[in-house]
């Protein structure tokens, strides 16, 4: 064989491995820009299956409780508020996303003065609906926060694939951009004040 096939032999296998390669890296930050995407999906899944679940309860309270109007209707106004905001996994930026926090937040605190409320009526403790109502929005609470735990964890496997080299390379050509977590409210480091 002439030295100039070996050579060109030599350079095209080089060119076929590179662009393997770059496949390779494009394709692993594409599935983990699929895995936050389908993350935020799951989390935005299980939000919307406690403000399905809102309604139910605040019409269970409403029959025992008719005097608390306010609470009812902040709870009511707290879902709309939390159902109106909605953020594409294209847009899970750091400022949508705490826009998207704050109305879930406000949603819980609502719920939550809405639970303490109960507390005043043991006739509505003791109603099975009410009760049935309570523990599938407590599991549903407890799905919310695995849901985000996970949307984290593709968050930042997605986000170290495109930060380390050689992706970050590749991420800049194509175009793959950081992804916002999910963070602790705005004093969430404080311990709740228990009054006796």
């Amino acid at each position: 064989m002439k030295k100039s096939t070996i050579t060109l032999f030599v350079i095209g296998a080089i060119l076929i491995l590179l662009a393997g390669w770059v496949t390779v890296q494009y394709n692993g930050m594409v599935d983990n820009d699929e895995k936050v995407s389908t993350a935020w999906a799951n989390v935005e899944s299980q939000y919307q299956r406690r403000s399905d679940l809102i309604p139910n309860l605040v019409n269970t309270v409403k029959g025992y409780a008719t005097h608390e109007r306010e609470t009812l209707e902040g709870v009511v106004a707290a879902r709309a508020r939390a159902t109106q905001i909605t953020v594409s996994p294209e847009n899970l930026t750091p400022e949508r996303l705490a826009e998207f926090q704050q109305a879930q937040g406000e949603l819980s605190a609502a719920l939550g003065r809405l639970m303490r409320i109960t507390e005043n009526y043991p006739q509505l403790r003791a109603n099975e609906n009410f009760s049935e109502l309570q523990a599938q929005l407590e599991g549903t609470e407890n799905r919310i926060n695995e849901s985000r735990r996970l949307f984290n964890e593709a968050v930042q496997a997605y986000n170290l694939s495109i930060r380390r080299f050689p992706g970050n390379v590749f991420a800049s050509l194509f175009g793959f951009e950081r992804r916002a977590k999910f963070e602790a409210e705005a004093g969430a480091e404080k311990a709740p004040e228990v009054n006796f």
